[in-house]
């Protein structure tokens, strides 16, 4: 698994912890829907600047949590997912 690969499965991870769409979710991390869109699907680089961003604005989100920059980079075998799309339309 790469870093983007990683990327992806945590963001997804975190995404159906907190029960949101990838526009409330791209919200909460302080980035626009189309870029996490392509960072899920592993379509962009990014700057690890990015990744401290988004840790900070998880951590903003949900205090129980206290994750790290690299913990979003990491193969964790826990975060593996069948992750289902949440859609806002009802």
């Amino acid at each position: 698994m790469n870093i983007k690969q990683a990327l992806s499965m945590n963001l997804k991870y975190y995404r159906k912890q907190f029960n949101l769409s990838q526009e409330k979710f791209a919200f909460v991390l302080g980035t626009t829907l189309p870029y996490l869109n392509k960072i899920e699907n592993c379509k962009v680089d990014f700057k690890s600047s990015t990744l401290e961003k988004f840790t900070n604005n998880i951590n903003k989100y949900n205090k129980d949590i206290n994750i790290k920059p690299y913990e979003l980079i990491i193969d964790n075998p826990d975060h593996k997912t069948n992750f289902t799309r949440i859609d806002e339309k009802k």
